[in-house]
């Protein structure tokens, strides 16, 4: 018989469950330990977390403008940031000891682990002495400043620790030690080793020796405990201890490590501190002229403008690039006008001291504003204020302001039109006498009458600024629609009135609703210098982002956007009757009186304003004078016109000769004063005008040594039509 097999032994229900519990903890273990192995695999070895390029190119960064001197070199005029100065630094351009002197002394080991240092991260865990000193490299440092998550919890280390691995995947150390360089805070406002340097010692980055290296790298940490500025005797303490280091680290030779613990530091506080002629001119510029200039301003209120029109923006985020964008502005400022124009407003040369007597403003003194331009739309020099500049982005008048310009609209609205027209020429005959609007003479001239009855050239209107000529020439001749049109659409006049000012008194005396720009006249006067051309104005040439790429040109093939808004012909024609104004009250200007000057005065009702428009070969220029709550000035010689000769004396002091251009299309002839017509060979009282060869006057045949009976008889009978056709002119428009 078989024995019997000896039964096995059962597990009891408790140990079953008991087991069942383990084994299910156990793989859940294993599929939880699995799933975080694969997802932290996968973040490592996967798609980039943090682009170092992309950040580079959209960090908070300082933006430039930069200017170019008499000898073409680029010369830094302003920078632009908020509360965070920031500029981006290649490692190629650093002192070769910046990087090892934070390596040293922040991550030995950085060169060789993958962006964790597990021998330090080990040792802050299991050495309770460390827990104070921390476990980051650099790398996990640099994601901090970037994330801006210093939350200190195990899930923030963590992910700090993946994202390290992961970045040291896809980067080489050079392009990770880069950027933390150009990311981390050292004090004073300062996010970078660049500005860093700057701030610390008045050198670039590159400049910089071991131990001054040894002296930023140990600012970390604690940014205002090691302050080289503030705690040098702190600072110098963690500088011996960062240069012991990178020699034990082979970094430095012994006897570089001697030179740098003995070299003697200079920082920009110190009494034997020494700023180079650059620097001496910026910590001139931080101390002296905190509030960036009037072109400075003028550039970012056009850049702003032209962000939004080319990229979408808002007017928000076009002010955040600039502020915070890295941008490079290359100015189209001449640094020696501006420099000029600055010197004769700040110091208010050749202004008559005349303060307001209204109630409110009693004792403001008077305000001006100017802008300089060449013929090709650059602005040249602009500003907005007579005296010290009131603050940072304040009132731009020049460019902001916008004033009726009394006569100085007569060029535009009147005299080139009618001579684009061929309605008139140089010395047509045009009656010097009021029309009738609404049953009233209408307007009278400066000397408070409706005019002299008298025919008058129109070289002799424009010298002697008559309303009344104006106001036939558009009413009679151009029509308001078309005299409204020109200024508008040739001459780019903005703030026009569609239905106000489509009428008789702005077109004729100037009196626009809301007025105009110096900016917009001097463009609008530059075509009477340069053929007919009118170019949008610019103040600067390019704008490039951090990376060096265009993403704004200004003037860009210039001569392609000008827009011919005259002929030659006029154009040449408007300069020489423009160049018959008498400008002699306005001071000798040795300088700039060798030279040609076309230009037109303006004055607005009760005195209020006084504009002055004038150019000479090289520059046009257009000058507001009044106050900012229009009152009445008191006086009588223009005072914008001294203010013009005063500042292109000096900046035409060392110019060549040169001329205004002149087409081939035009003649100079002799005319007769008493009919306007080319001159003929019994014209006893002559002048000299300038006219289109295809559309030359007829030749005056009615001048003799002695007239005859005849012909007064025929001129007295034309000026009896004349005086009736006005009546009946003015009985009609009731």
């Amino acid at each position: 018989m078989a024995k019997n097999k000896k039964k096995k032994k059962e597990l009891s229900k408790p140990a079953l469950v008991i087991l069942g519990i383990l084994s299910t903890v156990a793989l859940t273990a294993v599929i939880v330990v699995s799933y975080v192995l694969f997802n932290v695999i996968s973040t490592i070895k996967g798609d980039l977390i943090i682009n170092l390029d992309e950040y580079k190119a959209n960090q908070n960064q300082t933006s430039f403008i930069y200017a170019y001197d008499a000898n073409g070199k680029t010369v830094e005029i302003a920078r632009l940031h908020g509360e965070e100065d920031r500029v981006w630094v290649d490692l190629d351009d650093m002192s070769p000891y910046m990087a090892d002197a934070f390596i040293a002394l922040e991550d030995e080991r950085f060169k060789s682990h993958s962006g964790v240092d597990w021998i330090r991260t080990i040792g802050v865990i299991v050495v309770p002495e460390n827990l104070g000193q921390g476990g980051s490299t650099i790398t996990q440092q640099l994601i901090k400043n970037l994330t801006n998550n210093k939350e200190v919890t195990v899930v923030r280390k963590f992910n700090e620790i993946l994202t390290a691995l992961n970045l040291e995947e896809h980067y080489n150390k050079d392009k990770i030690i880069e950027a933390y360089l150009n990311t981390l805070y050292l004090g004073n406002g300062c996010y970078g080793v660049k500005t860093a340097s700057e701030e610390y010692f008045g050198k670039d980055v590159s400049e910089l020796n071991a131990a001054e290296c040894a002296v930023i790298a140990s600012i970390t940490q604690a940014p205002t405990k090691w302050n080289p500025l503030i705690n040098p005797e702190n600072n110098r303490t963690r500088q011996l201890n960062c240069l012991e280091k990178m020699k034990t680290q082979g970094f430095i030779t012994e006897d570089e490590y001697n030179d740098a613990c003995n070299f003697e530091l200079i920082f920009t506080n110190s009494e034997n501190y020494v700023p180079d002629k650059d620097e001496e001119e910026k910590a001139k510029k931080d101390t002296e002229n905190t509030v960036d200039s009037f072109y400075v301003d003028y550039v970012r209120q056009c850049v702003q403008r032209d962000l939004m029109e080319e990229y979408g923006y808002s007017k928000q985020q076009a002010q955040d690039k600039i502020l915070y964008g890295g941008l490079k502005i290359y100015a189209a400022v001449d640094l020696e006008v501006q420099e000029t124009l600055e010197d004769v407003y700040i110091n208010r040369k050749s202004f008559p001291e005349i303060y307001s007597k209204d109630k409110e403003h009693k004792g403001e003194p008077v305000q001006s504003a100017m802008t300089i331009m060449d013929y090709s739309g650059r602005v040249v020099a602009i500003i907005g204020e007579a005296g010290e500049k009131s603050g940072a982005m304040c009132l731009n008048r020049a460019a902001n302001s916008y004033r009726q310009p009394g006569s100085t609209i007569k060029p535009l609205a009147t005299y080139a039109p009618a001579i684009e027209m061929n309605l008139h020429h140089y010395s047509s005959m045009v009656k010097d006498y009021a029309i009738h609007v609404s049953g009233k003479l209408w307007p009278h001239n400066v000397n408070e009458t409706y005019g002299s009855g008298n025919n008058v050239t129109v070289e002799y209107a424009i010298q002697e600024s008559l309303n009344t000529v104006p106001a036939r020439i558009i009413n009679y001749d151009i029509g308001a629609d078309t005299s409204f049109e020109f200024i508008r659409d040739r001459f780019k006049l903005s703030k026009l009135d569609e239905d106000e000012d489509r009428t008789l008194a702005p077109l004729a005396t100037g009196a626009l609703t809301y007025g105009t720009t110096t900016v917009e006249m001097a463009a609008a006067y530059a075509t009477f210098g340069n053929g007919g051309y009118y170019y949008k104005p610019y103040s600067y040439y390019k704008v490039t982002n951090s990376q060096g790429t265009e993403i704004l040109l200004s003037n860009e093939n210039p001569d392609e956007k000008a827009q011919q808004v005259l002929s030659e012909e006029t154009s040449d024609i408007m300069c020489e009757l423009l160049q018959s104004v008498d400008t002699s009250y306005y001071g000798k200007a040795s300088n700039v009186r060798k030279f040609q000057i076309m230009a037109k005065t303006g004055t607005t009702t009760s005195n209020k304003d006084r504009w002055f428009c004038a150019g000479t070969p090289y520059y046009v220029a257009a000058i507001w004078f009044g106050f900012d709550h229009p009152e009445s000035l008191g006086v009588t010689t223009n005072p914008g016109g001294k203010i013009f000769m005063t500042v292109f004396d000096e900046i035409h002091e060392d110019l060549p000769e040169k001329k205004f251009p002149k087409s081939t299309k035009t003649i100079e002839k002799s005319y007769c004063r008493v009919t306007g017509k080319i001159a003929g060979k019994n014209c006893s009282s002559t002048g000299k005008g300038w006219y289109k060869i295809s559309s030359l006057p007829s030749t005056c045949t009615s001048c003799s040594a002695a007239p005859s009976t005849n012909e007064v008889i025929s001129e007295l009978a034309s000026q009896a039509a004349s005086g009736v056709g006005d009546v009946i002119n003015g009985l009609l428009n009731n």
